[in-house]
């Protein structure tokens, strides 16, 4: 990372996200036997979260590094029908031993949906490619 770029504690970013019919729970459904709510899945509301930390990250990057998931604590309490939108704001709080540690919470106009915590990490995205394909 550059020196002179750099996270500071409370720094924060907000997006807003809609709630369309492929980002329900119900979308997973894979056969008639399975029966899904039709709200937004809690693997979208976590992914829309990962994204607003990576986008506050991307400053710090060079090269072919990216960010990447490294720990997700992430409490889904209340749902939120399709149409309806949700505000994610994701704070950066530390970074240590090369981890950086956001608190994140969305918000729809009725209150909390979900929070929690999301540790993320930068690596080259050519090493995690190499990896990655000797498992396939």
């Amino acid at each position: 990372m550059p020196a002179d770029i750099k996270l500071k504690p409370g720094i924060f970013l907000e997006r807003t996200f809609k709630v369309l019919a492929n980002k329900t729970a119900n979308y997973f459904s894979e056969s008639d036997s399975e029966k899904y709510a039709e709200v937004l899945g809690t693997p979208f509301l976590i992914a829309d979260m990962e994204k607003v930390c990576a986008e506050l990250m991307n400053p710090l990057l060079i090269g072919d590094e990216v960010s990447v998931g490294a720990h997700i604590d992430i409490r889904h309490i209340a749902s939120t029908g399709i149409g309806a939108t949700y505000v994610i704001k994701v704070v950066f709080e530390s970074v240590r031993w090369g981890l950086y540690t956001f608190s994140v919470e969305a918000c729809d106009s009725i209150g909390v949906v979900g929070k929690g915590q999301i540790v993320r990490a930068i690596n080259s995205n050519s090493k995690i490619l190499q990896r990655a394909n000797q498992a396939v």
